[in-house]
C-alpha cells in the first residue's frame, strides 16, 4: 500500500507510451486523406494525453463538472460508434449512448464508468470502434448520405459532414485532456 492507503498499481502509469502520428502532410490535397489523417493524428494525441496518468488519477476528476478522463475515452469510443455504426450505417448498435447511463441520451448528462470497467476494457472498446470508423469512412464516399432517420430532424447527414463532426469532438476534447493533463501533472504540449 502506499502512503495514501491505495494499492501501489493505482499509483503506477497505466498505458504504454503512445506515439502522437504526424499530422498529414502540407501537400495533401484530397479530402479523404486529410479527414482520415487528422482523425488519426487527434484519436493519437488523445491516447498519448492519457500516457503516464495512474489508474487513480484516470479515475479522478480535477474539473469541477467532475467527468475524469477515463469517462472521456469512453465517451470517444461511443462517440465514434454513435455517428459511424449507428447514424451513418443505420446498424442496430447496443446501447448506441453506452456512454451515459441507461436511458440516458441528453448530452447534459454526465459520460459514466462503472466501478467494474477496467482501463484495458474501455481502451481495448476505444481500439475497436476506432478501427470500425476506418473501415467505414474507407468503404465509402465523402458524399454518401447516411441512413435516413427520425433523429437527423431534417437533411441527412453526408459522410463528410459527419466525419467532420467527429473531427471537431476531436479536437474539443484533446484541447480538455490538455488542461486536465497540465493539472495532474505540469505536461504540456503534444
Amino acid at each position: 500500500m502506499t502512503s495514501d492507503s491505495q494499492p501501489a498499481a493505482a499509483s503506477r502509469p497505466v498505458f504504454a507510451p503512445y506515439p502522437v502520428l504526424p499530422e498529414p502532410s502540407k501537400t495533401l490535397s484530397d479530402p479523404a486523406g486529410l479527414l482520415a489523417g487528422y482523425l488519426d493524428f487527434y484519436r493519437s494525441v488523445v491516447l498519448r494525453k492519457l500516457d503516464g496518468l495512474t489508474e487513480a488519477e484516470l479515475r479522478s476528476s480535477r474539473l469541477p463538472t467532475g467527468w475524469t478522463p477515463l469517462q472521456l475515452l469512453k465517451h470517444l469510443a461511443y462517440m465514434e460508434r454513435r455517428w459511424l455504426q449507428w447514424s451513418f450505417l443505420g446498424e442496430d448498435v447496443p446501447e448506441p449512448f453506452g456512454d451515459r447511463g441507461p436511458g440516458q441520451r441528453s448530452p447534459e448528462e454526465p459520460w459514466l464508468v462503472a466501478a467494474d470497467e477496467t482501463v484495458a476494457q474501455i481502451r481495448a472498446f476505444y481500439d475497436q470502434q476506432c478501427a470500425r470508423s476506418r473501415e467505414i469512412a474507407a468503404a465509402a464516399q465523402l458524399t454518401d448520405r447516411a441512413v435516413p432517420d427520425p433523429r437527423f430532424e431534417g437533411a441527412v447527414p453526408s459522410l463528410a459532414w459527419i466525419l467532420f463532426h467527429v473531427l471537431q469532438e476531436y479536437a474539443r476534447h484533446a484541447g480538455h485532456l490538455d488542461i486536465v493533463r497540465e493539472l495532474a501533472d505540469g505536461e504540456t504540449g503534444k
